[in-house]
């Protein structure tokens, strides 16, 4: 079952947060900032996550053009994801919510 759900198109706060809403999204991609990966790795990067939800939400970013799937021809097959040009330009936006979550956490203690 897709977790994406329609949204009110007119409204882009709420088409982006619907894209990126969830507890692993903003994870994966911030992990797949750092260039193309396995899915192996990205799973053990992002432990305890679960293989069939990791799958789900790669599949579901896919769908909204941030991730970009290759597989590739080998026994065993391997697939590799990596982020479209969609999901690279969110760079600048999470670099931002890093640095607020470092001041944050300063102003907290």
């Amino acid at each position: 079952m897709a977790k994406t759900q329609s949204v009110d198109k007119s409204c882009p706060m709420e088409t982006a947060l619907n894209i990126l809403s969830g507890k692993w999204r903003l994870k994966i991609i911030w992990k797949l900032m750092q260039g193309s990966i396995h899915f192996n790795e990205l799973q053990r990067q992002l432990t305890p996550i679960t293989t069939k939800t990791l799958s789900r939400e790669l599949h579901e970013l896919e769908r909204a053009n941030i991730v970009s799937r290759t597989v590739f021809n080998t026994n065993p097959p391997t697939v590799e994801y990596s982020l479209t040009k969609c999901g690279e330009s969110l760079d600048v936006i999470l670099q931002k919510l890093c640095s607020w979550g470092k001041i944050y956490t300063n102003d907290k203690n």
